[in-house]
């Protein structure tokens, strides 16, 4: 099989933005369907001043493209997005090691040496600085962890392989700076994460109606500036769930998603997307608030990057994978599925 053709590769943007050429404007229709989605999830003047902070990232966004590459994206058609000759590798970035370079950098030696031709494309698991799960318990969104090499790294690979990457936005580190913000009482992060003033507020009935991966705690308790707080934790308590009832925490992970496609992301695992939204009194899996937010990112990648393809990872039945393909056109474009028949 040959590898990609060379402009399915080579996506990364500049790294500085170019205000001086015609800034974004986003297609009426395109507009009124991302303003749609935020009212599911936000009161309608919410939802207003969320649409604006949202167009503000997005102009940032494309200006940060390459003129060559809003070209191509004129032309592309989304049918040979995928095809049966693509050949994912999936792998953690420090599987690979010598002595005289980074483990990234030794993972693009040896695809080079031994599979390049046969793969073109790489899911690198998680390779953020983080602190449990392996690699799963982020502690920064936006660095390379310096154990594993570097974003130059990523960019090399890039020039030769279609990158997949992962994007676990359900929570954050116990150790992450928002976290920590957060325990500080800063006030920007009051309500980043989802709280409870004791483990009684939440109720036993609530409590056995929740879906979960994990038999630890749901409610964690932390100590912060203003005393003992109840934070949910889906997976670990050093795994703390972000709260998307407050816009900020969308709009950030926003910011995040699309630093990854300028980074060179070709394709966005969303990680452990279905326990987005939690709602005490009902099952917090596969709400309609999960999903309205997944169809709000394949809009802007539609958008802004038509070329980034989102894939979510479920782990449920088949019946309940599939519903995140949406209507087949306004959510993920690809589900994972773990068990093949």
């Amino acid at each position: 099989m040959k590898p990609k053709k060379p402009d399915a590769t080579r996506t990364i943007h500049n790294p500085e933005p170019d205000y001086t050429r015609s800034l974004l404007k986003l297609p009426r229709e395109s507009y009124e369907r991302m303003y749609k989605r935020l009212c599911v999830l936000y009161s309608e003047s919410i939802a207003r001043a969320t649409m604006l902070e949202l167009e503000r990232i997005l102009m940032v966004f494309y200006a940060h493209k390459p003129r060559k590459l809003i070209e191509k994206d004129k032309n592309f058609d989304p049918q040979e997005r995928f095809s049966q000759k693509d050949i994912i590798l999936i792998t953690y970035g420090d599987l690979m090691r010598d002595k005289e370079s980074s483990p990234l950098a030794t993972l693009a030696r040896f695809c080079d040496t031994y599979v390049k031709g046969t793969i073109n494309t790489l899911h690198i698991l998680p390779f953020f600085p983080s602190s449990s799960d392996k690699g799963f318990s982020i502690i920064d969104f936006e660095t390379v962890d310096p154990h594993l090499g570097s974003w130059l790294d990523l960019e090399d690979l890039e020039n030769r392989y279609q990158l997949m990457f992962d994007s676990v936005i359900n929570h954050v580190s116990s150790k992450s700076r928002w976290f920590s913000e957060f325990l500080n009482n800063n006030p920007y992060y009051k309500d980043f994460f989802i709280t409870f003033k004791s483990r009684e507020d939440l109720t036993p009935e609530q409590r056995r109606l929740i879906f979960r991966p994990r038999t630890s705690k749901i409610l964690t308790e932390f100590h912060s500036l203003k005393g003992p707080i109840y934070v949910w934790t889906t997976f670990s308590p050093d795994q703390v769930d972000l709260n998307y009832k407050n816009p900020n925490v969308l709009l950030r992970i926003v910011e995040i998603l699309l630093m990854y496609v300028r980074r060179g992301a070709d394709i966005i695992r969303l990680d452990a997307v279905i326990y987005l939204w939690s709602e005490p009194g009902t099952r917090c899996v596969h709400l309609e608030q999960t999903h309205e937010i997944i169809k709000l990112l394949r809009t802007i990648l539609d958008v802004v990057a038509p070329r980034v393809a989102l894939i979510t990872e479920t782990n449920v039945p088949h019946n309940k994978n599939i519903t995140y393909f949406g209507n087949g056109h306004d959510e993920a474009q690809m589900v994972y599925n773990f068990a093949l028949p």
